[in-house]
């Protein structure tokens, strides 16, 4: 009588770097099978994943740093058909027993899928919110050089000789920019002037505001394209959004980004409610029960764009007013008050997201603008 071996189920886990993935595969016993490093490049993944299935039948992977080391082995591995499961801390108590090395923190991501401690899919990064968030990162970093700009330039100006000052300082912010790029210096004065220090320094300072107020000018000019690309792919993306009271495109971008391209990866409302950070948090001690708190987790980002749309619809959102009245008649305080409202608004994000996480609950939504 002959048997077959029973197939042999894997576990894997990567510890993502820049030039370098290090692999691990272990059973569903615990036992390791084998670890590898493979280059961080597109054959690199291949032959990972070819590795990873030599052993036997592939679970869904476990990865570190899905957002960012690890984000292209994510869409490699999702465009192959496996499935990607995030790992987001090493087990603290085995590296400091074990030591720490890149076999045995893949090792340690494998083996976390045991212990039921990963389960979260990470976002997958291959649609139109990554290219969302990737322009919405780069609008920030072009607001915060155009502010380093005008500051910069708003210190050279204050500290300009008198007569370009005193022209220049009762400007206001744009017509100031817009002069300065009218400033016509002779360069030449900078170099055949040395005896008159003052001709001098106001040629100087001319130069160093000519350019400042260009270089605020040009970041202007790409912030505005870059708003009209992202209220177009955003308007595009989620049109259900922006309908909804206090929610404009920034807030609906934020949003978008916090779901990810697969946003079916969030189960439940709750579960959206609980990554935004306003899912309620027992604060219960003593005499006092029945008490909760606000919740310090989650995405923050998410948050706060939680908290505008609260804070506009608190003034102007009537059914939203008329709620806060009748709370703050029962004693509840302001910041309880403001903690129900985003969680009702978290409730009613959730169900406007796109269709493939329109997932129905049963719950009331909250009352929407006439």
């Amino acid at each position: 009588m002959t048997t077959t071996a029973p197939a042999v189920t894997v576990i894997g886990g990567v510890d993502t770097h820049k030039h370098t993935h290090y692999a691990a595969a272990i059973d569903d016993q615990g036992r390791l099978l084998g670890h590898c490093e493979f280059p961080a490049t597109d054959p690199g993944y291949q032959a990972l994943l070819r590795w990873m299935r030599s052993h036997g039948e592939l679970r869904p992977l476990r990865l570190e740093s899905t957002g960012s080391f690890g984000a292209t082995l994510t869409r490699a591995l999702t465009k192959a058909g496996v499935t990607v499961v995030e790992v987001n801390r090493p087990n603290r108590v085995a590296r400091r027993m074990d030591g720490k090395s890149d076999r045995l923190d893949a090792e340690q991501v494998a083996r976390s899928v045991l212990g039921c401690t990963a389960t979260a899919i990470p976002k997958s990064k291959s649609g139109i919110v990554e290219v969302i968030r990737t322009l919405r990162v780069t609008r920030s970093s072009a607001v915060k050089s155009r502010t380093q700009a005008f500051n910069t330039l708003w210190g050279v100006m204050i500290g300009a000789p008198s007569p370009l000052r005193d022209e220049l300082v009762v400007l206001t912010k744009r017509t100031l920019v817009n002069r300065c790029l009218r400033l016509r210096p002779e360069t030449c004065e900078l170099l055949t002037l040395a005896a008159e220090p003052e001709r001098m320094l106001i040629a100087g300072t001319k130069t160093a505001l000519r350019d400042l107020a260009q270089r605020w000018k040009a970041l202007d000019d790409g912030i505005k394209t870059l708003n009209k690309q992202i209220e177009a792919l955003v308007k595009h993306a989620a049109p259900e959004l922006l309908e909804l009271p206090g929610v404009g495109v920034e807030i609906a971008g934020q949003f978008l980004i916090t779901a990810g391209d697969n946003p079916d990866r969030i189960h439940s409302e709750a579960a959206f409610a609980k990554l935004c950070g306003v899912a309620p948090q027992p604060a219960s001690s003593g005499r006092t029960t029945g008490r909760h708190r606000l919740s310090r987790s989650g995405d923050r980002a998410a948050n706060s764009a939680l908290y505008i749309v609260t804070i506009v619809r608190m003034r102007h959102h009537q059914p939203t007013r008329d709620y806060f009245e009748r709370r703050l008649a029962e004693g509840r305080t302001k910041r309880e008050i403001i903690r129900c409202v985003k969680r009702y608004i978290a409730r009613e994000i959730h169900q406007n997201l796109p269709p493939t996480v329109r997932l129905r609950t049963g719950l009331e939504p909250v009352p929407r603008a006439a």
